[in-house]
């Protein structure tokens, strides 16, 4: 593993990417992180029965997507909040005809607050659809496979050296300074008393099974490290 300012890098199979992001995992949960930042990362982390291209690609698509609007929030479809204005907007014009122009002015601007959430919801889901497409048909050729909030930064790519050999670079980050600080110390305690971290599939497939599209053998999602 190397370290450095942009954080902790590995170069190997598929395996020591596996287990890359397990101890980083693990070295999080002993500093005490619990959150949805980092229940988010422990989902997008790639996992030793998982695929770069199919599995891992599909996660990174899925978190890089335009983030909900005040509308999808509230768990209302486009066409709900069309009818809620149409709502306002009668509403509006019988405090017209009721004399209550300030009451009327009220629903009218709500009226077109709701229109407004409706269109901004259907643009998301939209746009939502043509990035997924273009994320993973086309940007996912071109550049790493990434994960980023505000706990960890992480990027992932296949490097294949000679015509059997492959490798994987994945480089991880800590975006906090002091806890980068625990992390590393926890890595660097992993290898003094770790004499074996176990990887389940690991000894099950080889590495272009597991990570690039052959079929690999049922197993334990969950995996786990013991010492001697």
């Amino acid at each position: 593993m190397e370290e450095s300012v942009s954080g902790f890098k590995i170069r190997g199979t598929w395996g020591d990417v596996v287990e890359h992001g397990e101890r980083i995992t693990r070295a999080l949960r002993d500093a005490g992180v619990e959150s949805d930042a980092f229940e988010q990362w422990d989902e997008w982390r790639p996992k030793a029965h998982e695929r770069l291209s199919e599995d891992v690609n599909e996660k990174t698509a899925a978190q890089a997507s335009v983030s909900e609007g005040q509308g999808e929030k509230a768990g209302k479809e486009p066409n709900e909040d069309l009818q809620t204005a149409g709502e306002k907007l009668s509403e509006s014009y019988q405090k017209v005809d009721e004399g209550d122009n300030d009451g009327a002015v009220e629903r009218w601007s709500e009226s077109i607050g709701y229109v407004a959430r409706a269109a901004d919801s259907a643009g998301r889901k939209a746009l939502r659809k043509v990035e997924d497409t273009v994320y993973r048909k086309v940007m996912t050729q071109l550049a790493p496979y990434y994960f980023d909030n505000e706990l960890v930064s992480a990027n992932i790519q296949k490097s294949a050296r000679g015509e059997d050999e492959v490798t994987f670079i994945f480089e991880v980050n800590i975006n906090d300074d002091d806890l980068k600080s625990k992390v590393s110390r926890r890595l660097g305690e992993y290898d003094d008393e770790v004499d074996r971290w176990h990887v389940d599939t690991e000894k099950e497939t080889t590495t272009a099974e597991a990570a690039e599209g052959v079929e690999a053998p049922p197993s334990d999602p969950d995996s786990n490290f013991t010492t001697n």
